[in-house]
């Protein structure tokens, strides 16, 4: 008997949210390929989360996000164009690139999409960094950490990587930046300020340097 074209999601909750994005992405992506996304998102996420209370939802989101970067790649191979996307990148996703990517998202607003993610990805945001974002303003309802995909680094313009090494995936034709930032795991809040500050100026320098109403 042939096997069935449709994935079984690993949570029946995840059925509302394929739904949801299939409708999205009507006419872009199947959905079975919506589903099989959703699925794959679910699973990575659970590989590494110590409470899962909130699984479903963040996995509607990873999902979202990686759909879109696969929509952007297409897109941007047939027309080209789009506003800057900028992919921070460390080892856990649970501080230095979570850091450096509310803030810019903060700062830029809606001119630059931004994206972080983790080659080997923590269970939860570390709760000082939490706290830094929080005195510093940026909007945190969608900080967790998040496994690296490839789809997410091919539609990235710019990849910032922060002591990942060579775990950090190379693609052409993206510009790449290193920026050497203190892991802030187990550190106090005060050195967590530091880093913080450290990163929005390297921020700075950041947005100068990107094209303007591209």
């Amino acid at each position: 008997m042939a096997a069935s074209s449709h994935p079984v999601l690993p949570d029946e909750r995840l059925a509302a949210g394929a739904a949801k994005l299939a409708v999205r992405h009507r006419g872009r992506f199947s959905p079975e390929t919506v589903q099989r996304l959703i699925a794959d998102s679910y699973r990575r996420l659970a590989a590494n989360a110590h409470v899962r209370t909130h699984l479903v939802v963040l996995a509607e989101r990873f999902a979202a996000e990686r759909l879109d970067a696969l929509a952007h790649v297409e897109n941007r191979t047939a027309a080209g164009g789009g506003r800057p996307r900028v992919l921070f990148v460390c080892s856990h996703n649970a501080g230095r690139s979570q850091l450096a990517a509310a803030l810019l998202a903060h700062r830029a607003g809606e001119e630059v999409i931004v994206s972080s993610a983790g080659t080997h990805p923590s269970g939860a945001v570390d709760p000082h960094v939490v706290q830094a974002l929080t005195e510093s303003g940026a909007a945190l309802d969608e900080v967790y950490p998040k496994p690296l995909t490839d789809e997410v680094v091919q539609a990235a313009d710019i990849v910032i990587t922060m002591g990942c090494g060579d775990a950090c995936p190379i693609f052409p034709c993206h510009r790449y930046l290193d920026w050497p930032v203190p892991d802030p795991e187990g550190a106090p809040i005060a050195v967590i300020r530091e880093i913080r500050d450290a990163l929005d100026a390297r921020i700075t320098a950041l947005l100068d340097s990107l094209p303007s109403g591209s």
